[in-house]
């Protein structure tokens, strides 16, 4: 893994500058740049839109007690499309993009959670619902032990 991780690092800038050169062949060199400022301006745009989308889908899974775990992963796959958008060049805003698009998210976090087994929790379940931590240096409190202040 880590292997992909610098090749990739070392990859993104030959990409990114293989593409200004042909797309500034093609298209020129102002209209490459409009291109990348715009792809720039309106990616923040949907981030922000995006993102609170999913910050309300991790409030409400929270809410409802579900552990939010594909909102979460969502709100990830966003971070990284932030990062992206700072970086200039038309491969990171396209892969930017490609990850403010929810079924490409969707698609992703399918890939990643059949990958992912969980083995057990700290957590068991109790007779009225409540989880109980099972360790030994752990207190627990019933509800009248606890007040809030």
């Amino acid at each position: 893994m880590a292997r992909i991780v610098i090749i990739s690092f070392l990859l993104l800038p030959i990409i990114e500058i293989a593409l200004f050169i042909k797309v500034g062949q093609t298209i020129g060199l102002w209209p490459t740049l409009g291109l990348v400022i715009a792809g720039a301006i309106g990616g923040v745009l949907l981030l922000r839109q995006q993102g609170m989308s999913i910050l309300r889908q991790i409030q409400t899974s929270m809410n409802g007690g579900v552990l939010p775990g594909q909102p979460l992963a969502e709100a990830m796959m966003l971070g990284v499309a932030a990062v992206f958008l700072l970086l200039p060049g038309l491969f990171s805003d396209a892969i930017a993009l490609a990850l403010l698009v929810p079924p490409v998210r969707g698609w992703i976090y399918r890939q990643f959670a059949s990958r992912v087994v969980v083995r057990g929790s700290a957590h068991q379940a109790q007779p009225g619902g409540h989880p109980k931590v099972s360790r030994p240096d752990t207190i627990d409190l019933d509800d009248d032990d606890y007040r809030p202040s």
